[in-house]
């Protein structure tokens, strides 16, 4: 193998770079991944693309970027037992501590020990974005054959994320779904949900462009523009009482708001997108309507293995939502395109 590699690493400002840095050796538990498929998540956007967010040992640490890898192990360190040389693995985004309680469930995302013992790829450790990855043989699922490289790439966080939601809601045929924000996730929770039985998806974005994308590629039966006139259109469509569930994918306060208010008496609704602030009158917006809701952040390592077995069993194929694939080398404009905010899912595709 290549004794040098190239790596993505984003200083803030809007800013890309490329560099050729040093191959890594997997040490104990650990394997090397050749990089097939590497997507862009928005929080890449928010918190480090545009500028530097967070603080402390969480925030992100200047290494190469990219938290939604997949690719082959092309080798592995002494003591892995479940993952050998030549396995498809999709790559679960967080290397907890692997002890407490949160760990234990396989929640790595909220491991409760503190950085460098919990880091994020592509945030406190090196990420997708390059030729090979260092991981952990703990944070490896098995990529089934029917799955591409890009489909593996998108499991590991967006669709993760999606699935974690609408199972804990326990999304099934008895319900109407209203998802605000039509990006990448609100994709993945329309064709989901549909998959777990959903009767009907409703959609809201601000971008005319994915609200065509999510009607084409079938992820929505009604797609919304995100406006003062939104909130009486689900209502009409649900004959005047709402979706059974909500999930609001994008993070704006308005459309908080909006999913709670589409939501039906006794519903449940869900925060998934993150940042910003919501203000509502809590009892006649949640305690009057009887509203559970969820906050749901990522999902388990259990939970992606499910996902990866449910997507094969219902012939899904989250790759429907990429609308923008580019080389290694094309990563800066990959960004640009992601951080438009007008498209599907960007990846790096480096088959």
């Amino acid at each position: 193998m290549e004794a040098t590699m190239r790596g993505v690493r984003l200083p803030g400002g809007r800013r890309v770079t490329m560099g050729e840095v040093p191959r890594p050796d997997p040490g104990h538990g650990q394997v090397l991944v050749r990089m097939k498929a590497s997507s862009i998540c928005g929080s890449d956007i928010r918190a480090i693309y545009r500028e530097h967010l967070g603080h402390g040992p969480e925030a992100y640490q200047g290494v190469i970027a990219g938290h939604e890898p997949c690719g082959e192990v092309v080798a592995v360190g002494p003591g892995c037992v479940r993952v050998g040389v030549g396995d498809r693995v999709v790559i679960y985004h967080i290397a907890g501590c692997g002890r407490c309680h949160d760990c234990r469930e396989g929640y790595m995302i909220s491991c409760t020990a503190p950085a460098p013992t919990r880091a994020g790829y592509g945030w406190q450790r090196d990420g997708g974005h390059a030729d090979f990855l260092l991981a952990e043989e703990s944070t490896c699922i098995p990529l089934p054959a029917p799955l591409s490289y890009v489909d593996g790439a998108l499991v590991a966080c967006g669709f993760g994320t999606a699935y974690e939601a609408l199972r804990r809601m326990g999304v099934s045929g008895r319900d109407r779904v209203l998802v605000t924000g039509l990006g990448p996730v609100g994709l993945a929770i329309g064709l989901l949900a549909k998959a777990m039985g959903a009767s009907a998806v409703i959609g809201t974005d601000v971008s005319a462009p994915r609200r065509a994308l999510a009607e084409r590629i079938g992820a929505v039966d009604h797609a919304l523009a995100a406006d003062e006139g939104a909130l009486e259109q689900v209502k009409g469509l649900t004959d005047g009482e709402g979706c059974e569930v909500a999930v609001d994918c994008s993070g704006a306060p308005a459309a908080r708001l909006l999913a709670l208010q589409g939501t039906r008496r006794f519903g449940r609704c869900a925060m998934v997108g993150e940042g910003n602030r919501i203000e509502f009158d809590v009892s006649q917006t949640l305690i009057h309507p009887q509203i559970t809701l969820y906050g749901s952040w990522v999902t388990s390592v259990g939970h992606m293995e499910e996902l990866v077995e449910k997507l094969v069993a219902w012939n899904l194929k989250p790759e429907v939502t990429v609308t923008h694939r580019f080389g290694l080398d094309q990563a800066a404009e990959a960004y640009r395109i992601a951080d438009e905010g007008q498209s599907g899912k960007v990846v790096l595709v480096m088959e």
